[in-house]
């Protein structure tokens, strides 16, 4: 439990700089991030014995980060079908050593990992030069965004985590994760929509019904995220995807809900802002 307190200590410190840094080092933490997830993605599966195409995989994964960056949603398709063209064709080229469904697995893998953290990427970057005012100073539109979407999946956690200790009974999802339970999920969506929209309304100005309304989503996928890589878990007969966070497990364990909701707020801003003809949240 001790090592599990300081590595998170170290692990808040360590995001605060880089979501508050930006630019290249977010950047560059992502597409690390997007390629350790991929690695332990291929290692879970290898576990039984299911070939995948890492070093596709790798490229994959480097393309989408570009293509994040780049922001065009015409690239990401045109990298999107030639990701799935490669994979699907090494099935036939490499026929003995990637299966078909490995090559299949291999397709759900990249596009897993890789959208989550392109879509975390545009997300930071999300209507550069805007600002928005707050008690400790301006914070640029897309931190301030990345903080909504990180505190609110911590809240989902932290929530789900107490209520069911104290009060869960009863069962969410037995056959897939039999810790979580019904108490748990709705202190989550309660404690997840109290903290997301306190935050954004309270400390970034933000309506609240729509930051209510976020928080409430947020909750709900963060808790699906969670299922999904419990679900890859219990298939490849893996406890965890990794070791490199102590106490916490892998990359995959930590981020298993941010690949939901990092895609989630980033749509629910964009379509917030079409539904406002042009003006935020409004």
């Amino acid at each position: 439990m001790i090592v599990r307190v300081i590595t998170g200590i170290v692990g808040i410190a360590l995001a605060a700089f880089v979501i508050q840094t930006g630019g290249w080092v977010f950047s560059a933490f992502a597409l690390v991030l997007s390629l350790v997830g991929w690695y332990e993605f291929t290692s879970a599966f290898s576990q039984n014995g299911t070939g995948t195409t890492f070093f596709t995989g790798i490229l994959g994964l480097v393309l989408l980060w570009g293509c994040a960056w780049l922001g065009n949603a015409e690239e990401f398709m045109a990298v999107s079908i030639f990701i799935l063209l490669i994979v699907l064709l090494e099935s036939v080229l490499l026929h003995g050593r990637v299966p078909f469904d490995g090559a299949c697995i291999s397709i759900a893998g990249i596009f897993y990992v890789g959208f989550p953290f392109a879509h975390l990427l545009m997300l930071r970057f999300l209507r550069e030069g805007e600002m928005i005012g707050t008690p400790l100073g301006n914070f640029e539109y897309g931190c301030a965004m990345i903080w909504i979407m990180f505190i609110g999946t911590w809240a989902s956690d932290t929530f789900a985590y107490f209520t069911g200790s104290l009060l869960g009974s009863h069962k969410l999802c037995s056959s897939i994760s039999p810790n979580k339970t019904v108490e748990g999920f709705l202190g989550s969506i309660v404690g997840t929509t109290a903290a997301v929209a306190a935050l954004g309304h309270m400390f970034f100005g933000l309506p609240l019904v729509n930051m209510a309304v976020l928080g409430l989503c947020i909750s709900i996928l963060a808790t699906l995220g969670d299922l999904v890589e419990s679900v890859m878990k219990r298939h490849t007969g893996i406890k965890d995807s990794g070791s490199l966070i102590p106490g916490h497990g892998g990359v995959l364990d930590r981020f298993d809900s941010v690949l939901f909701t990092a895609p989630l707020v980033y749509y629910f801003v964009v379509i917030s802002y079409l539904l406002g003809n042009g003006k935020l949240f409004q």
